[in-house]
């Protein structure tokens, strides 16, 4: 039987307010215009794996979603959307559905992951090697405002996301030791008989687990059922899979750390040399039966994107804005649109007033309207938008039948559905919940506006 395919959706993110709410799931965030999920789905569908579950938590969010997908992807592809309950985390949306699960290995992708990298890659490469789980691994993405930024000063700094630590044989195919970026404290200990199991193990603190797996059916089932109290995936069902497959207890207080700069140290008065960065070894010949000799047998994968590859999780207020940056800039080729000659697309059917100008990496969707003397640059703008004169939106994201007065200014700012911006008001780094109304003339600076 083929893979069968399960695409964790969410619900209505508390890490996304106020961008998510009731009527917009963060499944059907708008990104580049087109709903989050369809990046997901799209990328399936491009490795030939059409027959999906996706799991929604709560009843009105997968209805939403539900509807959503039976009208997007009638005739491409087969989706059962399945409701479960919220705040389960992933692990637990997988329990709450494993019986429904029945094909001898199971792809698992977040429904928030946009990407290039192809599952079927990943699916490939689990069954070649008869993994247990096999994860895909990428660079962790850069995040933070655009180098073109007008932002100044330490605003333009980009900060990479909080440090994973990876352990890997030297072919990069087993993964040895896995602790996520939440985990990570002044050192990590990897212990000697570890490594001595393998010969070798690569320590690597530039790479991050994409929340895409793919994994034998009956080993996931079994670790669900025996470990009731696990909710996250990449947090303990992962780590527990790695640390089973070589069990080996702490020799005598001695082992290699790894430092929070990601370059291992060495503690024990053993035989581990230090090699260059990321790098610890044992003189002894690496013994790859070891993997399929230990804990009956399972193996931990690693499918390593190549640095080209685009890779990012839309998994809080900061990446939404990375990746709306991206899709229409550097990872264009995402964003499944046909650019024009400047580099933006302008829908025919939207008006432009006088001396109105639409910069490169720029969206205007179907129905909007603007103004004369407005200035749009490195932005998306949503559907059936209606934008005064003299009107300034750098770097941000507008959703859809927004009404911006004249004169109003917007910088790195997320103004969501049925925002009202009136007359010179003036939005720097803020997120305008659907339906807010923003007062004429005030000034907004790093907050977050809802509706009560």
């Amino acid at each position: 039987m083929d893979f069968q395919v399960v695409v964790l959706a969410g619900g209505t993110s508390e890490t996304l307010s106020p961008l998510v709410s009731k009527d917009v799931p963060k499944a059907l965030l708008p990104v580049a215009n087109r709903p989050l999920l369809s990046y997901a789905l799209d990328l399936l569908e491009a490795s030939d794996l059409k027959d999906l579950i996706v799991v929604v938590e709560g009843q009105e969010a997968a209805r939403l979603v539900g509807a959503w997908v039976s009208s997007a992807y009638l005739d491409r592809l087969c989706v059962e959307v399945l409701a479960v309950s919220e705040d389960l985390g992933s692990a637990g949306a997988l329990r709450a559905i494993s019986k429904r699960l029945t094909a001898n290995d199971i792809l698992v992708i977040s429904g928030d992951l946009v990407t290039d990298v192809l599952p079927g890659a990943v699916a490939a490469t689990h069954r070649r090697n008869g993994a247990a789980v096999t994860a895909l691994l990428c660079s962790v993405p850069v995040s933070g405002p655009s180098e073109t930024a007008s932002s100044s000063g330490k605003d333009k700094a980009k900060k990479p996301n909080r440090l994973n630590i990876v352990g890997l044989d030297k072919t990069k195919q087993f993964l040895l030791h896995i602790v996520s970026g939440t985990d990570v404290e002044k050192d990590v200990r990897v212990h000697k008989r570890k490594i001595q199991a393998v010969g070798q193990m690569e320590i690597r603190s530039d790479l991050m687990d994409a929340h895409l797996y793919a994994f034998k059916r009956t080993i996931l089932q079994d670790v669900l059922e025996q470990k009731e109290a696990y909710r996250s995936i990449r947090l303990e069902v992962l780590p527990y899979l790695v640390r089973s497959q070589l069990r080996s207890a702490p020799s005598g207080g001695h082992g290699t750390t790894v430092g929070e700069t990601g370059n291992s140290a060495v503690l024990s008065s053993g035989n581990l040399q230090c090699l260059s960065q990321h790098h610890v070894i044992t003189p002894s010949a690496f013994k790859q039966d070891a993997l399929s000799r230990s804990h009956g047998g399972h193996r931990c994968c690693a499918y390593i994107a190549t640095k080209s590859k685009y890779c990012h999780r839309l998994n809080s207020i900061q990446s939404y804005c990375d990746i709306n940056r991206d899709v229409i800039g550097e990872a264009s080729h995402l964003s499944g649109y046909s650019f024009s000659a400047q580099n933006n697309i302008i829908h025919p059917s939207s008006v432009l007033g006088s001396k109105t100008t639409i910069g490169p990496h720029c969206i205007l969707a179907e129905g909007s309207q603007l103004g004369d003397k407005c200035s749009v640059k490195r932005s998306v703008i949503g559907r059936h938008c209606r934008i005064s004169s003299n009107v300034k939106i750098v770097n941000s994201v507008v959703m859809n039948h927004v009404v911006i007065e004249d004169g109003c200014h917007i910088q790195g700012s997320v103004v969501c559905n049925n925002v009202q911006l009136q007359e010179r008001s003036v939005l720097k780094d803020c997120q305008i919940g659907a339906g807010y109304i923003v007062t004429a003339g005030s000034e907004h600076k790093a907050e977050s506006l809802a509706r009560k």
